[in-house]
């Protein structure tokens, strides 16, 4: 029903009762849902009565009661993602409904979960980030011992399930704050995504650093690792359609100071995907903006690949292209 209606709706609730949905939501979804809720003002009596109705009639056409939900959550998500996609997060989220301790995790900050798991085997934390949102799991890893972290890629590389005995130990090496189930069963995993969804979101000098291990490890492993990723460059191959409405979700600010580290086709395409007066408010700023650091062009293309994932986790724009295409 979307994000503003959802908003309205909580608002609706109550404090007692918004508080119990709450607590079936993930982080992100928390955070998100937060945000839309703080920016409402001034929501009519007929915007209300229209929520409440939307609400009403979607949930009498979709509750499903008394079916398999496994069955029908994958109908769902391959309908909407297609088949791969679909099939792989179906996967992710069974393995994680069991693992409730994981969930405790999400809530912690980077470096919280880091000095929680740094001294343990590497394949347990592998698992631990593989189980993260990328952009959670790339600030534990950065703030891992540099010693580690090759190690860590390279097990989360390499991984195609969670296995009984790894997700035993990570129970008894976490104890209370995770808590275990017996009944796990094994189920696939992408190691290779999941590393590729992890480094998109580190900062370039540790990437390079991570990206170098294992390409002298296995050089074939690194080329599939890097086939995965989704780097600032490959903005200007997405659809103009999901490139103008990326544009429209990136802050002036962080655009300016990103395509100070773009090339020229780069900037070109750019400008291209925008209106003539977008455009030239842009290339102003840009040329008034003068030189800036090379760490800030690398935070604020962070920034931009952090909505980029973001759009397209919540199907606004599509990822997919063959990166074959554009090699030279």
């Amino acid at each position: 029903m979307g994000i503003q209606n959802a908003a309205v709706l909580m608002l609706a609730l109550g404090q007692n009762e918004a508080a119990e949905v709450l607590k079936f939501l993930s982080p992100s979804e928390v955070e998100k849902l937060g945000t839309a809720m703080s920016s409402l003002k001034n929501v009519t009596t007929e915007e209300l009565n229209e929520v409440l109705q939307a609400f009403k009639q979607e949930s009498s056409v979709h509750t499903a009661y008394g079916i398999d939900s496994e069955d029908y959550i994958r109908d769902v998500l391959t309908k909407a993602l297609g088949d791969d996609k679909g099939n792989n997060l179906l996967n992710r989220i069974l393995v994680t409904r069991d693992s409730t301790g994981i969930d405790s995790l999400k809530w912690m900050d980077g470096k919280s979960v880091a000095e929680l798991i740094r001294n343990e085997h590497p394949q347990v934390i592998a698992t631990v980030l593989v189980h993260l949102e990328p952009l959670h799991a790339s600030e534990v890893l950065t703030e891992l011992p540099d010693s580690m972290r090759s190690e860590v890629v390279l097990r989360m590389s390499t991984m195609d399930g969670v296995k009984l005995l790894a997700l035993n130990e990570l129970n008894d090496v976490l104890a209370r704050l995770l808590t275990g189930n017996e009944a796990i069963k094994g189920k696939p995993i992408d190691g290779v995504r999941a590393t590729a969804s992890i480094l998109n979101f580190v900062k370039s000098d540790i990437e390079t650093q991570l990206m170098s291990k294992l390409h002298h490890f296995n050089p074939t492993l690194a080329r599939q690792v890097t086939d995965q990723m989704f780097v600032f460059d490959d903005i200007v191959h997405l659809e103009d359609r999901d490139l103008q409405k990326l544009l429209r979700n990136i802050p002036q600010d962080s655009l300016v100071i990103a395509l100070k580290g773009a090339k020229n086709e780069f900037r070109d395409k750019i400008f291209k995907n925008m209106t003539t007066r977008a455009a030239d408010m842009l290339r102003e700023d840009f040329d008034a903006k003068g030189p800036v650091r090379l760490s800030d062009i690398d935070h604020h293309q962070k920034v931009i690949l952090q909505i980029v994932r973001q759009m397209a986790d919540d199907g606004r724009i599509s990822l997919l292209f063959d990166k074959k295409d554009y090699l030279v």
